[in-house]
């Protein structure tokens, strides 16, 4: 078998990449391993007895360009979220209210006037870095001209921590401001490597705005949208589907499988990992061995739980991202115990409730009843911590987790499950074997700098590999992590011109 292209993986980004390559006129072939198109970025019945479809793994959409919707003619609904978070603080809290800026300067206190000058800045960041993510990669001096010295001073050249403590005196307001740099991400503020600015920044310049938008329908919405689009121009999925080698001589690959299906092709596009890439063609690993560090905590509500502050009901604190024992200490705490080896006491992590902004992922017997969905989101959980006892381990931190949550609210969630067996617990491990990240890594390793770091790579896409028809479509591409579709877009750039995406 024969085809222009082969795709190794169907989530968001090699369906991207599918699309845009099948627009073209390209012959296209897409090889999934599991059952179904979507990876990480797909809907579930995660509860087979219940009529709802949780956005399974990510959740939100930040990364996904305007310009990727249109060109691809895409059907996706993106609601923009009021609250931006919620974060208690003892029988009171502090609400980020997008609409209300009295209320939100009065819980801000002290820190409000810093608080909206550091994130005036990020929004103008926003702005103007944005838009270089579809194009070619810029240099380093390029950017830190385009961005201005505020904004590279306290975002690309010194640890975010320094320009956080810098800028505000509250421990509650510095670790909320922190959370958005450890999002899938181990480290601690005064990183010298900048890995936490480097998730930091595409958490804050995401769509122009740093806005995090809710994809009506579920994850899934965007996942399908790609893969019709792609299917209608031509492309073909082939689910069930393990790749387990890639032989090229530059010209020609040879892509084969386990079920010993062997396609040729004249360019290879790989949404998986690049260490996985570099196994596929036979080569040593060119990256560290990516560990997640994330507990990914799926819950279906009768109701949502009562809050111990009078001044806010559970539907503002829930629609944002709910921050719990995610103060800046707190945050040291669990980094410094899970470094040693040890699931943190009290695990800092926050949830959100999609069905707050989208009910349609329910069925009409569970909006009727008031039931919604919780997402959480744990830091500090290494995979290393599960791998001794995978089971056991991944029970401890989903005990010590839900501790952390029941000691911010006026009553315990396991009281508010629609029934005992509404809630799922996926470990780094977990996400390994499920959706082939390795070490359960969401960005498929650490995040890299959205420019080129080296003279050669000005004017490139961050997608190409040494050999001139493989490419990196994933996470793992500069540019990468989140749902996005960018690295997926570059890929075809690199591989076609970019004349050929708008066409």
């Amino acid at each position: 078998m024969r085809v222009d292209a082969v795709v190794i993986g169907a989530g968001h980004n090699g369906l991207t990449a599918a699309a845009y390559l099948a627009k073209a006129g390209r012959s296209v072939l897409i090889l999934e391993r599991s059952e179904h198109a979507g990876g990480a970025a797909r809907s579930d019945q995660v509860f087979p007895a219940h009529d709802a479809r949780l956005s399974a793994y990510s959740y939100l959409v930040s990364l996904l360009p305007d310009q990727i919707i249109d060109e691809l003619g895409l059907d996706l609904q993106l609601v923009r979220r009021r609250i931006s978070s919620y974060t208690p603080v003892g029988d009171g809290g502090i609400l980020v209210d997008n609409g209300d800026a009295v209320r939100t300067a009065r819980d801000l206190g002290p820190d409000a006037q810093a608080w909206d000058d550091f994130y005036g800045m990020t929004g103008e960041l926003a702005q103007r870095l944005f838009p270089t993510v579809t194009e070619p990669l810029r240099s380093r001096d390029d950017v830190r001209s385009l961005v201005g010295d505020e904004a590279w001073r306290d975002i690309f050249e010194r640890p975010l921590g320094e320009a956080i403590e810098t800028r505000f005196t509250s421990d509650i307001v510095r670790g909320i401001v922190l959370t958005d740099g450890l999002i899938g991400t181990f480290g601690q503020p005064g990183d010298a490597e900048r890995l936490i600015n480097r998730c930091f920044l595409y958490h804050v310049i995401g769509r122009g705005t740093g806005d995090w938008d809710v994809p009506v329908g579920g994850m899934g919405a965007v996942t399908d949208g790609l893969l019709r689009t792609a299917q209608e121009y031509g492309a073909q999925l082939r689910t069930s589907t393990t790749v387990t080698s890639v032989s090229t001589n530059g010209r020609e690959a040879v892509v084969t499988t386990a079920d010993g299906l062997e396609v040729r092709a004249g360019q290879v596009f790989a949404n998986c990992a690049p260490n996985v890439l570099d196994r596929l063609l036979g080569e040593t690993p060119s990256r560290p061995e990516p560990e997640g560090a994330q507990l990914k905590i799926n819950m279906l509500l009768s109701r949502l739980p009562a809050l111990k502050d009078e001044r806010t009901t559970p539907e503002q604190a829930f629609a944002g991202t709910l921050h719990i024992n995610e103060g800046y200490d707190q945050i040291a705490t669990a980094y410094a115990q899970a470094a040693a080896g040890q699931i943190p006491d009290v695990p800092p992590c926050e949830v959100y409730c999609h069905s707050l902004s989208d009910d349609s992922i329910l069925g009409p017997d569970l909006v009727a009843s008031g039931a919604h969905t919780l997402t959480l989101f744990g830091l500090h959980m290494p995979a290393r911590l599960f791998r001794e006892d995978p089971v056991g381990a991944r029970e401890r931190a989903a005990e010590l987790t839900m501790a952390s949550i029941n000691s911010v609210l006026a009553e315990p969630i396991e009281d508010c499950l629609l029934a005992p067996d509404t809630i799922e617990v996926r470990s780094p491990l977990d996400v390994e074997a499920s959706v082939a990240m390795p070490g359960g890594h969401i960005f498929h390793g650490d995040l890299q700098w959205p420019f080129a770091e080296s003279a050669d790579d000005v004017g490139r896409w961050g997608t190409e590999t040494r050999h001139a028809n493989v490419f990196l479509c994933g996470a793992g591409a500069r540019r990468g992590g989140g749902v996005s579709g960018i690295p997926g877009r570059a890929a075809v750039a690199a591989a076609l011109g970019e004349d050929e995406l708008s066409r």
